[in-house]
C-alpha cells in the first residue's frame, strides 16, 4: 500500500530523476533469477544524492510515526536497506540494528546486528519488495528474537500480486512510499517512456516470470 499519491508521484520521479529506477523494455536485463525484466531498480543509489537522500529519509520518518506510531527500534534488512535504515533512525533518534539474511557462521553466529530487547517495538526498513520473501524473512528473524514487528516500510514495490498474498499471509502490515502502477503513471507523464512501452511494462507486471520483451 502506498501511503499517497503526491509522495508515490514524487518519490517515482526522483528516482527515474537519478537512474535508480531503468525502465528499458526493449533491452531488458536479466535477474539473478533468470527472469527478463524491463525494469533494474537500486534504491542505494538514493545514498548518493543528499537532497533525495533527505527527502526519503524524512518521508519515510513522518510515516513512520504516522502509521506505526513511533517504535523503539528501526530495523534495516541487509543490504540494501542498512544505508536509508540507519538515517530514518538517526532522524527518529532510534536506536538501529540490522537482520542478515541467515546467521553468520563464525563469532557469535549472528542473524540480527545490534542490539535489540524482547518486547521491544520494531519498524522494519526495506528499500525494494520483489517477492517480498527476504523481507519476511528478516521480520521472521526479529519476531523469533521476541521483538514485536508493528510493519514494514519500504521505498518502492513492484506491486506482484505473489508478494501482496505473502505478506497477507505472513500478517504483516506493508507500506511504501512508492510503487510500479504510479511509476509507469510518472514516467509516461514526464515522456521518459511511450504509450507503447507502458503497455510492454505493464504486461511484464501482470506475469513476470512468463514474460519476453517485444
Amino acid at each position: 500500500m502506498i501511503f499517497n499519491k503526491q509522495t508515490a508521484k514524487k518519490t517515482a520521479e526522483l528516482l527515474l530523476q537519478i537512474h535508480a529506477i531503468k525502465l528499458q523494455p526493449s533491452q531488458p536485463f536479466t535477474w539473478a533469477s533468470g527472469w527478463k525484466s524491463p525494469i533494474y531498480c537500486d534504491n542505494r543509489i538514493v545514498l548518493s544524492y543528499p537532497p533525495i537522500r533527505n527527502y526519503v529519509r524524512e518521508t519515510m520518518a513522518k510515516h513512520i510515526e504516522q502509521h506505526y506510531g513511533k517504535p523503539d527500534v528501526i530495523a534495516g534488512v541487509a543490504t540494501g536497506a542498512i544505508g536509508i535504515g540507519v538515517l530514518v533512525a538517526e532522524y527518529l533518534g532510534l536506536p538501529f540494528v540490522y537482520v542478515r539474511p541467515e546467521a553468520k557462521g563464525h563469532g557469535r553466529q549472528n542473524q540480527i546486528e545490534g542490539y535489540i530487547e524482547k518486547g521491544q517495538n520494531v519498524v522494519v526498513v526495506e528499500d525494494l519488495i520483489s517477492t517480498g520473501n527476504s523481507s519476511l524473512n528478516a521480520v521472521k528473524a526479529l519476531q523469533e528474537a521476541g521483538v514485536n514487528v508493528k510493519g514494514m516500510i519500504a521505498i518502492f514495490s513492484y506491486g506482484f500480486g505473489v508478494a501482496i498474498n505473502n505478506f497477507k499471509e505472513a500478517n504483516v502490515t506493508l507500506h511504501t512510499l512508492s510503487n510500479y502502477e504510479c511509476l509507469l503513471d510518472q514516467a509516461l507523464d514526464t515522456k521518459y517512456i511511450t504509450t507503447k512501452e507502458q503497455e510492454v511494462l505493464a504486461a511484464w507486471n501482470a506475469s513476470p516470470s512468463e514474460w519476453n520483451a517485444l
